[in-house]
């Protein structure tokens, strides 16, 4: 099983997501992936690296706006990225969620890594484990 790149090990063990190995992409194609809306991925890098906490959503969708509420309500500041709609701006949020292998929204970063949706967030805050309040 081939592990993704870039993923933090936590206790020296790798995500284990399956992901197709290079060698199983043709070469003519390579490029293609490895830079598909490389812009909107950059643009959420330099944000999880500029903030302690980020989260990444999108209109219509209620999620994002929960995890708001509960990094609000703990007074935790953060910083929002919105990414279109259920109409608009799919391939945006498509680049995105190949870049972290997690399917839905919001994606909230914490410290740089990514701690899941609204309901892992609400989970944290719940065990005191994202830090201090603004």
């Amino acid at each position: 099983m081939a592990y993704a790149a870039g993923f933090p090990s936590f206790e020296g063990n790798p995500v284990p997501r399956a992901i197709l190995p290079e060698s199983q992409i043709h070469p003519a194609v390579r490029e293609k992936i490895a830079n598909y809306r490389s812009d909107i991925v950059k643009e959420v890098q330099a944000a999880v690296a500029a903030n302690p906490i980020v989260v990444v959503g999108m209109r219509m969708n209620p999620f994002p706006g929960k995890a708001r509420k509960a990094l609000d309500a703990a007074g935790l500041a953060y910083e929002y990225l919105e990414y279109g709609s259920y109409l608009s701006e799919w391939h945006k949020r498509l680049a995105l969620k190949m870049w972290t292998g997690w399917p839905t929204f919001p994606m909230v970063f914490v410290k740089g890594a990514l701690v899941g949706g609204a309901d892992d967030v609400a989970k944290l805050i719940e065990k005191g484990e994202l830090g201090k309040k603004r």
